[in-house]
């Protein structure tokens, strides 16, 4: 029976991934990938909390549920330090059917990625898989190397076969459906405005051949039709009878449970798979976040590709010639990497930036005169005109941000957090956002990858801040979480303080804030930050602000007001701010107090404002 094309299922986060990997390597390395050895892979995930637990939504409570109360507690308590045994007594507490198979299933995306091969059952890492690590290249280059490489079948994969109808670069075969479904839905006089999360979810991990694109296009833009002029109500319905009808015939089967089954599983799948993607920044997130389409800023990269490779997968004699081709960063040798395709792209950018240069009225970037450079000075000469774009995105992003519609909508964002997908790289960008808004910064810096839309792809990285502020008197950092329980204080607590330390040391001309945003503070977290504001972190006191959501959307409105009367609000007042809310800890006993006043210190400040 057919079944859907995956990336993972296990990790959502690219980062966590890369922990994952590091556990992986560090303990075995050089070792026969024996089930024994499996086993024990997934038991240190456990152990590390790489497991049963995730940096942005926290706890699995499937995880948790089984475990004795006893293993619950220590698991939950980032204090404790979980050993080896205290892990595998919790792993075969699940007493899972298959033990060894958990350990395959974590393992598969290193595999699948190339990060990681066997050879005579030896586990060892890649090349690309110390690439990886090594944060010497960016994300996007390393997921965008393997995509456009991962295909089905292959020599790893026994089950997807040649004879079953796979035949498929999948992250390829995605770009081709979304160029076709553009192209015909322009043809019958409508917008080209890419596939939808839905349609996305739904077509794109059972496009599991490459000569299907054009019929799945033809589906998409015929659902459409169906749709269309009809309430939300009728959508709903007619959806759902394409969905099961739609999954039938993929299944070839009218077994409920399987059908069912499958359409709950493409949600997860599909929502991975764009998450994923977007790191390639090959494609991007328009309409509100509803429709998933190709990167415009990249148009001679892809239709270069697409022109090139049509998605059908490669044939390999053995699994070593596959490994050595997927773990090869070098390989394949792009469509568009020649001098010729290179001046294209150069062009495209340099009109960009001209378009940004006169709507911020900046004095215009002196342009070189490539057109004699060799191909890998080209190729540099496109990452320099990148960087200097999203340079001049950023302080777009600044004037926008100054007016109060677009501070109001922030608020609305902010206040509707909850009810959004992807939420902690959502509260990244609102409080970059907001931060932009609030003062007359010389600099916000947030940290998050982003896509040539200067729209985050992921969070920040967790060795560095959040986001980054600076000020002619001051400079900050901003800390974001949307984790409200006991392990907010382990993945925000001291990192937070560390990340400020590290900032100050290297910012040592002025002093330097941490601005620290969660729905709600947790006890332990703000027992921590109270020690460090009171007395000390490393030897020195801090300077940490504390605000749930609601103190920063009150903040906000405040802003809102301040500029419906056409005044402005300086950033010497937003310090003055924060040194009242750290001062004010010296009429309180407890952190918990403390706390509690925030509001009211806020409201004061806000009363005493003068201009």
């Amino acid at each position: 029976m057919k079944k859907p094309w995956s990336i993972t299922t296990t990790t959502r986060s690219p980062y966590r991934l890369k922990e994952q990997l590091q556990v992986l390597v560090d303990n075995f390395a050089g070792l026969e990938w024996t089930r024994e050895n499996q086993i024990n892979f997934q038991i240190s995930l456990i152990q590390h909390r790489l497991y049963g637990h995730n940096e942005d939504t926290g706890f699995s409570q499937q995880f948790l549920n089984g475990l004795s109360e006893a293993h619950k507690e220590i698991f939950t308590d980032f204090s404790h330090t979980l050993t080896f045994d205290e892990a595998k007594e919790m792993f075969d507490s699940k007493n899972y059917e298959d033990p060894s198979m958990r350990g395959r299933q974590s393992f598969n995306p290193f595999k699948k990625f190339g990060f990681v091969r066997l050879r005579n059952k030896i586990l060892e890492i890649t090349p690309f898989g110390e690439n990886f690590l090594s944060n010497e290249y960016d994300l996007s280059d390393i997921f965008f190397s393997s995509f456009i490489k991962w295909q089905l079948p292959n020599p790893d994969n026994s089950g997807y076969k040649l004879t079953d109808g796979y035949n498929i670069k999948p992250f390829i075969g995605i770009l081709h459906l979304i160029r076709r479904v553009n192209a015909k839905s322009l043809a019958i006089g409508e917008k080209d405005k890419g596939i939808s999360k839905v349609e996305f979810s739904l077509f794109g991990p059972l496009l599991v051949n490459f000569n299907d694109v054009d019929s799945y296009a033809e589906k998409i833009i015929a659902l459409r039709q169906q749709l269309k002029g009809k309430n939300k109500q009728e959508q709903k319905a007619i959806l759902d009878q394409y969905k099961t009808t739609f999954a039938k015939e993929f299944l070839q089967s009218d077994d409920s449970k399987k059908i069912k089954k499958l359409l709950k599983n493409l949600k997860d799948y599909g929502d991975n798979a764009i998450r994923y993607f977007r790191l390639t920044r090959y494609i991007y997130i328009r309409g509100g976040g509803f429709y998933v389409d190709l990167e415009k800023r990249r148009s001679v990269e892809i239709n270069a590709l697409l022109d090139f490779d049509n998605a059908q997968s490669k044939t390999f004699t053995s699994k070593e010639k596959y490994f050595d081709y997927i773990s090869d960063i070098s390989q394949p040798q792009l469509p568009w990497e020649t001098k010729e395709k290179y001046i294209e792209i150069i062009a495209k950018l340099i009109e960009e930036v001209r378009d940004y240069e006169t709507k911020l009225g900046v004095e215009a970037l002196e342009i070189q005169e490539y057109s004699e450079f060799q191909a890998t000075d080209l190729k540099t000469y496109i990452a320099e005109l990148r960087k200097y774009r999203g340079d001049l995105q950023n302080q777009d992003v600044h004037k926008k941000s100054q007016d109060a519609e677009a501070i109001k909508s922030y608020i609305q964002e902010l206040e509707n957090i909850f009810n959004a997908d992807d939420k902690p790289i959502l509260l990244e960008k609102l409080s970059s956002l907001g931060l932009h808004a609030l003062n007359d910064a010389l600099k916000i810096q947030p940290n998050y990858p982003v896509g040539d839309d200067n729209e985050p792809t992921f969070t920040a990285p967790a060795n560095t801040p959040d986001i980054e502020c600076f000020y002619k008197s001051f400079n900050a950092i901003c800390e974001v979480t949307m984790l409200t329980g006991r392990d907010q204080w382990y993945n925000e607590g001291q990192p937070v303080m560390r990340h400020l330390r590290d900032f100050e040391s290297k910012h040592n001309d002025k002093n330097s804030y941490c601005l620290f945003i969660a729905p709600k503070i947790h006890r332990d977290t703000i027992n921590t930050f109270w020690t460090a504001i009171k007395y000390e972190y490393e030897g020195k006191k801090q300077r940490i602000i504390p605000l749930s959501i609601n103190n920063f959307v009150s903040l906000l409105n405040i802003l809102v007001q301040i500029k419906s009367e056409n005044k402005f609000l300086k950033h010497s007042e937003i310090s003055r701010l924060y040194d009242e809310i750290i001062n004010s800890s010296n009429s309180f006993q407890d952190s918990n107090e403390w706390l509690k006043n925030i509001p009211a210190t806020i409201l004061s400040w806000q009363e005493s404002l003068t201009f």
